[in-house]
């Protein structure tokens, strides 16, 4: 509803209630509740749209019209929430006068409207009788408050340790355990507190974000999975969490790369979210036979040519008989290649095969060169032109390019050695 809308809605009210009033001659014996009714309308609008300080004055002339201990409580609140503390204060002032009985509601908000103004050790002083009267969680918390905006961390701390042992509540560890980790240096004793609640409790958002700051800082990568896994349980049962599910193991897997990348690949298999990342990881483990199965049901679902390359790549490292499958993997890398996918890694993978089996020594020199044009650098792809060269018989070409290999590598390499000696003892143009 507009502005506009809702005052025209109250003056409606007011006008039909003013005419009813009239009508029956009875307004004047009824005036003091038709004006309450008409200052609740204004101060809820105010609080509906935030204006808390408009809200907070009809609240407060409806305290002058009723003398009800509520309409001061809204009043107070109001004020706090438009920021008028100086307001918020003469309230609180006038309701410790007259509602002895609710003292000490009225007294946090007095300490609270105080330190808003910066009158810190009156408000210390008072929230400290406060406490000795009442000695609540939240009075204890006020009184932390109070230190801590005097910069007083290591009192701020001891209340604010009081008060948690009394409410267990996580927003209060949040304070103690900040002030301790980052301003008295007790990291160790922020880090238990966290851990015990978590441990007690189960991974509230707010404590286990805290422990994966703090792990972060020490990289403690254990700690780090630890909630994470937590984490991960707990967003699994809700549906509408599933891009956070996925980030979560996003990370966990990252982490576990740096520790255990067969811990890794449990995790993915175990889960099935990522098969991209999983297929990734197998290659990088070596898991060949596990890579090949799943680059083919990948490929079965998506027809991706580059997924045909790496068939092909694949298929020709495990096989026991590498000439028997030659032709198939042929095929696969013509079909990846035509298909437009242009890949430093297949192009070097199947130019280096037309070479070494003599099926076709130019095309697969021209494919080799294709994949230098994108990493002139990359020493398995002068190895595999050098060895082009010599099939070709140019001998300075293959020597000079095979001894810029060697100067980096060495001759550890069992094919890299084969390829040398032979390359070395070329003798010209066949």
């Amino acid at each position: 509803m507009s502005s506009y809308s809702r005052l025209s809605f109250i003056f409606i009210i007011v006008f039909l209630t003013l005419g009813c009033a009239k009508q029956n001659n009875i307004y004047e014996n009824h005036k003091i509740n038709f004006k309450e009714d008409v200052f609740i309308l204004l101060a809820l609008d105010g609080q509906q749209r935030s204006k808390y300080k408009t809200s907070a004055f009809y609240f407060e002339e409806l305290f002058k019209v009723s003398n009800n201990e509520n309409y001061l409580k809204q009043a107070i609140s109001s004020s706090f929430k438009s920021k008028d503390y100086e307001n918020m204060e003469k309230l609180s002032l006038v309701a410790l006068k007259k509602f002895s009985k609710s003292d000490e509601y009225f007294t946090q908000q007095l300490v609270i409207s105080m330190i808003s103004l910066n009158k810190l050790d009156e408000a210390l002083d008072i929230s400290l009788e406060l406490l000795k009267k009442y000695p609540t969680s939240v009075n204890y918390e006020i009184v932390a408050n109070g230190y801590y905006v005097k910069k007083d961390f290591s009192n701020a701390a001891r209340y604010f340790e009081s008060s948690y042992s009394i409410n267990k509540n996580e927003k209060t560890l949040m304070l103690l355990t900040t002030i301790l980790y980052s301003y008295l240096n007790q990291k160790d004793v922020a880090l238990a507190y966290l851990e015990t609640y978590l441990q007690t409790n189960g991974c509230s958002s707010l404590v286990c974000d805290k422990l994966m700051l703090v792990y972060q800082e020490q990289g403690n990568i254990d700690g780090m999975l630890s909630i994470l896994s937590k984490m991960h349980n707990k967003y699994k049962q809700d549906p509408n969490l599933e891009k956070t599910v996925l980030l979560v193991e996003n990370i966990i897997v990252s982490l576990l790369e740096k520790k255990d990348i067969k811990k890794a690949i449990r995790f993915l298999e175990k889960n099935k979210t990522d098969e991209v990342k999983l297929l990734n990881l197998y290659y990088q483990n070596g898991q060949l036979k596990k890579a090949l199965t799943l680059t083919r049901k990948l490929y079965k679902k998506t027809k991706s040519a580059e997924l045909l390359g790496r068939i092909a790549m694949i298929e020709f490292e495990l096989a026991n008989d590498k000439k028997k499958v030659l032709k198939h993997v042929i095929a696969n890398f013509e079909l990846a290649l035509s298909s437009g996918i242009n890949n430093a890694s297949f192009q070097n993978y199947y130019g280096y095969l037309l070479i070494d089996y003599d099926i076709n020594i130019k095309k697969g020199i021209s494919l080799v060169k294709q994949a230098l044009e994108k990493a002139p650098k990359n020493l398995a792809y002068l190895d595999s032109l050098a060895w082009g060269y010599y099939k070709q018989g140019k001998c300075d070409e293959a020597i000079s390019i095979m001894a810029k290999v060697i100067e980096v590598t060495g001759l550890k390499d069992t094919e890299l050695k084969l390829h040398w000696d032979k390359i070395n003892n070329c003798k010209g143009n066949k």
